[in-house]
C-alpha cells in the first residue's frame, strides 16, 4: 500500500469513528489564503497534489479531487487515479458532485474554519436534495490521522517601515473607522492575512512566499484595534510600533472574543471570513453586516511610496533575470543543464541583486513538455534536461522589502520551429495589446481579457487561465480584487473596475500538451492618461517589469508596425534601466538583445 493510499484508508477509518459518511478537504487555511503554512497543507498530505488551488471529497467507497484548468496535467501526475477521480472546476463543483455521489441520508463533514459561509449554504442545499446532511466538525479528522503534522510557525512579526508603506497604521485604521461610522457598525473583522499585514504595517514569515503572520484582527469604529496573534511572535519593536491603539490578544482568544460581542454590529467579509466567524458572531447575538473587508481596495490602490518601492525592486529584479538569461544563453547549448539547476541559478542571481527575502511563489522552470504544465514545479522526479531545439519557460518572482515581483520569459534553446514562432508571436501580440490598451475609468478587467486572446482565437487556440492578477506591495503575489480574466472563470474577480494605482500582471500564454509552453508576463501599473479632447477620464498601463523578450521566437511578419515600435521602445527602456547594472559579456549580450527589431 502506498503512502497516500494508507493515508486515505486511515482517514476513512477516522470518519467511521466520527460517525461521518464523508469529509471535504479544501486547500486553504482559516484565513482563506491561497498559499498556506505547512500546518495547513492537508490536501497535499492526503492526496499528493502540490498545486495552489483545489479541494477533495472522501466518501466510504470513492474519492474525488477538484482542480481548475491550470492543474489538469499536474493533478494527474501527482494524484493516483486508481483511488481518486479527477474533477474539473468550474464545470463540476464540490456541491454538485456531492449532490450526485453522497449516500442517501449520509452525514458529510466539513471544517467550518476552512470554508466560506456561501460554500456551506450551497453544499448544505445540494446535500438536502439527497436527504443528506452537512455536519460541522469540532476537530478536523485529517488532523486526527496526520501524526507528524507540523506546528504553526513561531516566527516573529517585523515592522514594515513607513518609507515603504507610505502611510501609518494609525492613519489606515482611522480611515476604516470613518467608514465604519458611515456603515453604523461597531467593528470590522479582518481575517485575510495580507489585509492584517497591510493595515498594521507588519510582515511575517508564517507562510512560504507571502510575508504575513498568522493572526486575526478587529478594527473598531474609534480607530483602535484588537490583534489576535501568538504572544511569542510579538517583540518589543512591534509592540512599540503598534502603540496603545492596538490591543494584543492571544490568537486562541479570537473565537471567544467574537462570542462575547452580543448586541454589537460587526462587518465581516463573506468572501474572506470563514463560516466559523459568522457562526460565532451570529451565535453571540451580534448583528452581522456582510461587506467587503475595508482593507481590500485601499491595499490594491498603491500610494506613491509603494509605487516607487516597486519600481526600485523591479529594476534590481530585472537585472537578476537578465543576468540569468545571459547565463542560460551560454550554458544551455553546452548541454548538461536541467530545470532544477536553472531555477537554482536564477535564485542565486536574485540573492546577489540585494535583500531578497523569499521567492514570491515556487519558480516554474519548465523544459519542453513540462512548460505546458501551467503551474509546474520541478522536482527530482520530474526534472528534465534543457535540450537543444526546444522551448524553456521560466516564471518566477521575488519578495523584497520594497516590492513583490512576478515575471515570465519563454526562451528558445537552439532553433525554434515555425509553429513555435507563430504561437509565441500570437501570445506576444496579445501581451502588447493589453500593454497598449487605453480604456475609460470604470472599465473592468473582464472587458480587457479578450484583447490578449484575440490572436490565439483567430488560429483556433486559447489558454485556460486568467490574463492578469493583482499584485501586492511586499505582500501576496496574487492580490484581489482586480483581475484581467473572463467573468466566471476559475480566476474569479474579473469584474472589478480598474483604478489608477493598481498593479496587475499581463500574462497571456499558449500550452501544447506534451510539447511546450509559452507565456510572456510583465507587471503593469494602472495610470491616468491624458488624451486631448477626451470626454472621459482615460486610463492605461505603465509596464513595470524590465527584462529582454526572446527575439528569436518572434515571427516578424506577424507584427504590425505599431507592435514592432512597442517592442523597440520596450527594449530601449530595458537597456536604460538594466544596462547600467550589468557589465562585461552580460552587458554586451543585453545590448544585442535590446537592439531594434
Amino acid at each position: 500500500m502506498s503512502t497516500y493510499e494508507a493515508r486515505l484508508s486511515a482517514l476513512r477509518e477516522q470518519l467511521k469513528a466520527d460517525r461521518l459518511d464523508g469529509f471535504v478537504v479544501p486547500l486553504t487555511d482559516e484565513h482563506m489564503s491561497e498559499y498556506v503554512g505547512s500546518y495547513a497543507q492537508r490536501l497535499a498530505w492526503l492526496t499528493g497534489f502540490k498545486g495552489s488551488a483545489g479541494s477533495a471529497v472522501v466518501l466510504p467507497e470513492e474519492a474525488a479531487i477538484f482542480t481548475d484548468g491550470r492543474y489538469t496535467l499536474q493533478v494527474r501526475s501527482q494524484v493516483d487515479g486508481r483511488h481518486w477521480s479527477y474533477e474539473s472546476v468550474p464545470e463540476t463543483s464540490v456541491a454538485s458532485w456531492l449532490r450526485e455521489h453522497a449516500p442517501q441520508g449520509g452525514r458529510i463533514g466539513y471544517d467550518p474554519w476552512l470554508h466560506t459561509k456561501d460554500w456551506v449554504v450551497k453544499a448544505r442545499d445540494a446535500l438536502a436534495e439527497k436527504g443528506a446532511e452537512l455536519v460541522a466538525v469540532g476537530r478536523n479528522p485529517v488532523d486526527a490521522v496526520w501524526s507528524d503534522k507540523p506546528e504553526p510557525s513561531k516566527a516573529r512579526l517585523v515592522v514594515q517601515p513607513e518609507e515603504f508603506s507610505g502611510k501609518s497604521s494609525a492613519a489606515k485604521r482611522q480611515e476604516m473607522a470613518d467608514w465604519l461610522k458611515e456603515q453604523k457598525a461597531d467593528a470590522a473583522v479582518l481575517s485575510a492575512l495580507d489585509s492584517i499585514a497591510w493595515t498594521f504595517n507588519v510582515r511575517g514569515e508564517d507562510v512560504e512566499h507571502t510575508p504575513v503572520a498568522l493572526s486575526f484582527a478587529l478594527v473598531n469604529e474609534d480607530g483602535t484595534a484588537e490583534l489576535f496573534v501568538a504572544p511569542e511572535k510579538i517583540g518589543e519593536d512591534v509592540r512599540l510600533h503598534l502603540g496603545n491603539g492596538v490591543r494584543i490578544h492571544d490568537r486562541e482568544a479570537f473565537a471567544p472574543y467574537l462570542a462575547a460581542l452580543k448586541g454589537k454590529t460587526i462587518i465581516a467579509d463573506p468572501e474572506r471570513a470563514v463560516a466559523a466567524i459568522f457562526e460565532a458572531l451570529e451565535g453571540a447575538g451580534a448583528k452581522v453586516i456582510q461587506k467587503r473587508d475595508p482593507a481590500v481596495l485601499p491595499k490594491a490602490i498603491k500610494n506613491q511610496a509603494e509605487i516607487d518601492g516597486h519600481r526600485a525592486a523591479q529594476a534590481r529584479d530585472g537585472a537578476a533575470l537578465s543576468r540569468f538569461l545571459h547565463w542560460l544563453s551560454v550554458e544551455a547549448p553546452k548541454g548538461g543543464l536541467d530545470e532544477l539547476k536553472a531555477s537554482d541559478r536564477l535564485q542565486q542571481f536574485r540573492q546577489e541583486c540585494g535583500d531578497l527575502r523569499d521567492t514570491s511563489f515556487d519558480t516554474i522552470s519548465g523544459s519542453g513538455p513540462n512548460g505546458a504544465i501551467v503551474h509546474y514545479k520541478a522536482s527530482p522526479e520530474t526534472n528534465r534536461p534543457i535540450e537543444m531545439n526546444s522551448i524553456y519557460l521560466v516564471d518566477s518572482g521575488g519578495q523584497y522589502p520594497d516590492g513583490t515581483t512576478d515575471v515570465t520569459r519563454t526562451v528558445a534553446i537552439g532553433t525554434p520551429n515555425a509553429e513555435m514562432r507563430d504561437r509565441f508571436t500570437r501570445v506576444l501580440k496579445g501581451h502588447i495589446a493589453v500593454a497598449r490598451a487605453l480604456f475609460p475609468d470604470g472599465t473592468r478587467g473582464s472587458q480587457l481579457d479578450t484583447l490578449a486572446r484575440q490572436y490565439l482565437w483567430a488560429a483556433g487556440l486559447d489558454y485556460a487561465h486568467g490574463t492578469g492578477h493583482g499584485v501586492g506591495a511586499y505582500l501576496a503575489v496574487h492580490e484581489g480584487p482586480q483581475r484581467i480574466s473572463p467573468v466566471g472563470s476559475a480566476q474569479a474577480g474579473g469584474d472589478e473596475p480598474l483604478k489608477a494605482g493598481m498593479f496587475l500582471s499581463n500574462e497571456p500564454g499558449y500550452y501544447k500538451t506534451g510539447e511546450y509552453g509559452i507565456r510572456v508576463e510583465n507587471l503593469v501599473l494602472v495610470v491616468p492618461v491624458e488624451i486631448e479632447g477626451a470626454e472621459k477620464k482615460v486610463l492605461g498601463f505603465e509596464t513595470l517589469t524590465y527584462a529582454p523578450i526572446d527575439r528569436t521566437l518572434i515571427e516578424l511578419s506577424l507584427l504590425s508596425p505599431e507592435e514592432r515600435q512597442w517592442m523597440d521602445d520596450y527594449h530601449a527602456k530595458v537597456l536604460k534601466i538594466v544596462g547600467p547594472q550589468l557589465e562585461g559579456d552580460a552587458k554586451a549580450w543585453l545590448e544585442e538583445q535590446c537592439a531594434a527589431l
